[in-house]
């Protein structure tokens, strides 16, 4: 088998272009891949780097994902480094690589990467400060941010089933709108600290004492302000921060490990097995947080899963992306003995985001599985490719 054309696939999508590799071979196997890189600035120059990576592979076995890889970071002067746009674009061609590899064997996933370890994967409701099921037409609506916001939306995701949700309580004012970093920054005002424990009060009165609580804070804290949060926040029994701080100085994470008893985690704007090394040794995460579309692909992060079991860290997939990488990310979710929980964001739960793809990927009663069918069991939709902007190489 090799690889005949490369086609470089974006989207339109409102404050989302979600930049897909579709890897073409000569036996009418294709598979699909994701960039993580699908917000902010940055999309089109992961694209244009996809299109000059793409002759790179012309004529490969796609079998050979190791030697693909290589080759591919190895092909640019600045692959050898922390490259956010390499890695996306490497981390795009990767998972397509496997999802031919899969189907060309016929299988799943999940199968190429050992098997499962669990038959179901316990997921969390994601991103709920952001209106988990809560009707703002509604009469009666609590006001966005608001503590009876929190609680109204968290309500929400427990009844569906959830046995964990992540929230942000730190980072909108009192009308709900989203602070600068700028403001984030050392010791914070009492007022804003007091307003993000009302919020967090009101979580765990709507869920109670037996649901898991996951805060964000979107690097959003530096040292100071994240362990004046955690430090208020650890009578509610938190199971783990996630991006307490800007990932690019081990030792300050370091420094907000040791000023609270509640477990970190990051990984999101961390990429490839060196980024995460630094911090597995100083011992300041609890949970890795690769991203499938940023990390290096399912080659990378799978490396990373087994460098993380090492140091007994246990690992989540950070999904905020698509249908494409979220059915990849539970086949390597399933696979990995150090699994700790799946994302499931509020983007997923969104017609817009499932009319993406051809298969619906929602769980059930808080618990989902990987895709049974061939690959990563996921492609886009006749209507997505429709208004898709696509170009092949060949």
């Amino acid at each position: 088998m090799k690889i005949t054309s490369v086609d470089v696939i974006m989207l339109k999508q409102i404050g989302r272009r979600p930049v897909f590799c579709r890897i073409n071979t000569d036996e009418g196997i294709y598979g699909y891949g994701e960039s993580g890189v699908v917000v902010g600035v940055g999309m089109s120059a992961v694209a244009e780097v996809v299109k000059d990576l793409a002759p790179v592979v012309l004529g490969m076995d796609p079998m050979e994902n190791e030697v693909i890889w290589e080759k591919l970071r190895r092909s640019s002067y600045w692959g050898l480094s922390h490259n956010i746009i390499l890695m996306a674009a490497i981390s795009a061609m990767d998972v397509a690589l496997w999802d031919v590899k899969a189907k060309a064997c016929g299988l799943p996933l999940y199968k190429l990467l050992g098997g499962k370890q669990r038959d179901k994967l316990r997921a969390y409701a994601s991103q709920v400060h952001f209106g988990w099921g809560v009707d703002q037409s509604a009469p009666g609506c609590p006001k966005t941010g608001s503590p009876e916001w929190f609680y109204q939306a968290s309500k929400n995701a427990v009844a569906e089933g959830y046995t964990a949700i992540k929230t942000g309580i730190s980072f909108h004012d009192e009308n709900g709108e989203r602070m600068s970093s700028l403001y984030m920054n050392g010791r914070l005002p009492q007022p804003l600290v007091k307003l993000a424990e009302e919020r967090l009060a009101a979580t765990r009165e709507a869920i109670g004492p037996d649901v898991d609580v996951i805060l964000e804070s979107h690097s959003l804290t530096d040292g100071v302000s994240c362990i004046q949060i955690a430090r208020m926040a650890e009578k509610y029994d938190i199971f783990f921060i996630e991006e307490a701080t800007a990932p690019l100085n081990p030792e300050v994470m370091r420094r907000i490990a040791a000023g609270t008893s509640i477990p970190l985690a990051t990984g999101e704007r961390t990429y490839n097995r060196w980024g995460f090394l630094p911090f597995l040794e100083n011992g300041s995460l609890s949970v890795l947080q690769p991203d499938l579309g940023t990390c290096g692909g399912i080659t990378e992060a799978k490396k990373i899963c087994d460098l993380a079991q090492i140091y007994d860290v246990s690992v989540q997939m950070h999904l905020p992306m698509t249908p494409v990488n979220y059915a990849a990310s539970l086949h390597l979710e399933a696979a990995i003995p150090n699994f700790a929980i799946h994302e499931h964001h509020i983007e997923s739960t969104k017609p817009g985001f499932i009319a993406m793809c051809t298969f619906d990927c929602q769980p059930k009663g808080g618990y989902i599985a990987p895709p049974e069918l061939p690959g990563i069991g996921q492609e886009l939709s006749e209507s997505a490719l429709a208004q898709a902007s696509i170009e092949t190489i060949k």
